[in-house]
């Protein structure tokens, strides 16, 4: 593989496993469209499709809420792929959620569901890379890294709740409060249980074979740093701001006084609409920046 290299770097072959340097390019695309240019990173992204469907269908005839959500084991699988194949396993969660949607009914807010599982798998090694030293493993258990996995399961597991709990509540088909939530809960059991057993088993194996996503698309590169903790800092204030404010708008405890009485009333879509919206905005736009 060939690619262009920045100021000061001239083109040069790159065999597999090989990392750029600092200052290569990767161009203008962003790496969730440059990576459908990689044969081997759409392989991956099949592949994660398929083992998320695999997990997620035979678990739904075991609801938690009927027609709203169920128990969900597979929900360890974008993680664990975001950190092996980036994002391959981003596009791969979305691909494969929609897929399980079809086992359980195909609604309106499927669509949010695609871009929720979308960031699912996308936040995870972004954030990683930048609260991780380099070439860390995340299957190293020492206290500061599970802390560092922590977060980053966590902020995407809110923000993947955020956007379902938001269009449904736009659509009035179910309150923000009720999917705000239970997708959090059943993110983060999946991934904090799940997650570092299957990491520990597969992680070492697949860097071995050189199939991490930097081995897969060598020409990827990240952001100056200054411009990823500014879009971090935009992504949780963001996603904390649409959960805080879609909790209390979405049960009637908070009635902004800017807002008139006639957008106040339940279901409350139309006051989510207006409140929730720029953080949800904020919140995709740090993370387009990562």
């Amino acid at each position: 593989m060939t690619v262009s290299t920045g100021e000061g770097l001239s083109s040069a072959p790159l065999r597999v496993g090989q990392y750029l340097p600092t200052g290569a390019v990767l161009g203008s695309a962003h790496e969730l469209r440059a990576m459908w240019a990689n044969t081997r990173m759409v392989v991956l992204c099949v592949l994660s499709a398929a083992l998320y469907a695999a997990v997620l269908i035979p678990f739904k005839v075991l609801p938690l809420i009927p027609g709203v959500t169920e128990v969900r084991p597979g929900n360890a699988i974008p993680v664990v792929c975001s950190f092996l194949f980036g994002p391959a396993a981003a596009w791969g969660a979305a691909i494969g959620n929609m897929i399980g949607d079809f086992f359980g009914g195909v609604g309106p807010g499927d669509l949010f569901g695609f871009f929720a599982n979308l960031v699912y798998g996308y936040i995870p090694y972004k954030l990683w890379s930048l609260l991780a030293d380099d070439d860390q493993s995340p299957t190293n258990f020492t206290p500061a890294t599970v802390a560092k996995y922590v977060v980053c399961c966590l902020a995407a597991s809110v923000l993947c709740a955020d956007l379902v709990g938001w269009g449904d509540n736009m659509l009035s088909l179910r309150p923000f409060w009720i999917l705000g939530n239970i997708i959090i809960f059943n993110n983060m059991v999946a991934a904090l249980v799940l997650g570092p057993l299957i990491l520990a088993a597969v992680y070492p194996r697949v860097r071995a074979g050189h199939l991490l996503y930097r081995d897969v698309m060598p020409e990827l590169r990240e952001r100056p740093k200054p411009v990823r903790v500014a879009a971090a800092v935009m992504l949780l204030v963001g996603e904390t701001g649409a959960w805080l404010s879609g909790n209390l708008l979405s049960t009637g405890h908070w009635r902004p006084q800017l807002l008139p009485a006639t957008l106040l009333a339940s279901p409350y879509d139309k006051a989510v609409a207006i409140v929730v919206t720029p953080f949800i905005i904020l919140a995709a736009v740090g993370t387009v920046l990562l």
